[in-house]
């Protein structure tokens, strides 16, 4: 079974959510008349990134249940399909205000998922953003499931390798890739769907923005790290795919059984023995590790780089041992809780 897929190259107009919705809908009446089951679009594309000041960034931020939103639901029914868009979400549950940068799956009946930026670096509006908190889940669509990072996410390896681990056939990278982002479009895509062995697709915004070009250069990758499609320039665009999950499934490859084998998952750190389960656990303790120096200040670290080998050590044979039991993410903070000092 094969899933259709449409990535959105497109401009995007700062502060300006109408004419943002407009082309969205213009673009996305194109694509599902060529028969997409999903269309994204770019970082932040109701909204614009190029914020000088969190009041500026906030004074079009939403919350989901927002009109934002709801006019997305409204495109994706009449076009009877499903859509990935980028936006500010406004959260004023607390104290003060929090924004993030987050992409929002839709599609007829209402919100699907969300994704919050997890990794933000110093520019644009996630000077002002606050990281979220959910990097390792997927969406499970009786057709696929979907993996959700953000740009910069894409930088470090372990972010599509716990999706993929999870259980994603195709991971999305809604992004606002400036030139000095290098030559991350042109190769960062292959090595993910590569590595991990899954469908990846980066859609990137054109135009310029306070000062700020972009550069295009949106591409879907197959498993084997080829291109299916590129569009290596800076002009509005929309990219198709086939996305067939049974290879993104297949994780073994057999070329001479027992002398040429390539397994994506077991072969890391030699592990042969319940080797996905294993690594599963290794890399889920390891990710949430990460998660703890990511939000530890500098100034105050809460432990030591001993103690976190310890704990990556000790915490996959416990995994090991209660994975059954519950779920990944609470196993590991109870495991954290008794075991980091």
């Amino acid at each position: 079974m094969t899933f259709k897929i449409a990535g959105v190259q497109m401009d995007i107009a700062i502060s300006d959510a109408d004419a943002n919705l407009a082309s969205m809908k213009r673009l996305a009446t194109t694509a599902a008349k060529n028969g997409a089951d999903l269309v994204v679009f770019p970082e932040c594309t109701l909204t614009g990134y190029c914020f000088d000041t969190f009041k500026d960034a906030l004074a079009v931020s939403e919350p989901l249940t927002g009109d934002f939103v709801a006019r997305v639901v409204s495109m994706a029914r009449e076009l009877k399909t499903r859509i990935l868009f980028g936006m500010l979400e406004l959260d004023d549950s607390g104290d003060l205000p929090k924004i993030y940068n987050v992409v929002v799956l839709v599609d007829q009946s209402g919100i699907i998922a969300s994704y919050r930026k997890t990794h933000l670096p110093t520019l644009g509006v996630d000077r002002f953003t606050t990281p979220g908190e959910s990097a390792t889940e997927i969406v499970r669509l009786p057709e696929i499931n979907l993996g959700m990072n953000i740009c910069y996410d894409c930088s470090f390896p372990e972010t599509a390798r716990v999706l993929a681990l999870a259980g994603a056939d195709l991971i999305l990278l809604p992004t606002n890739w400036p030139p000095g982002a290098g030559r991350v479009p042109d190769y960062i895509p292959n090595v993910r769907a590569l590595e991990n062995n899954v469908y990846y697709m980066s859609v990137n915004r054109i135009g310029s923005e306070r000062g700020f070009d972009f550069v295009g250069k949106s591409k879907i990758c197959d498993p084997l790290g080829g291109e299916l499609a590129f569009a290596d320039h800076a002009e509005e665009a929309i990219l198709y795919g086939e996305v067939d999950v049974s290879w993104a499934r297949k994780k073994h490859y057999v070329s001479v059984p027992g002398k040429h084998e390539v397994h994506r998952f077991d072969d890391r750190l030699g592990l042969k023995t319940n080797g996905f389960l294993r690594l599963l656990c290794f890399q889920s303790a390891l990710a949430f590790g990460l998660q703890i120096v990511h939000f530890c200040p500098i100034h105050q670290p809460i432990v030591s780089i001993g103690s976190l080998t310890q704990f990556f050590n000790r915490a996959t044979e416990f995994l090991i041992q209660s994975f059954c039991g519950g779920g990944v993410v609470s196993t590991i903070r109870s495991f954290a809780t008794r075991n980091l000092r």
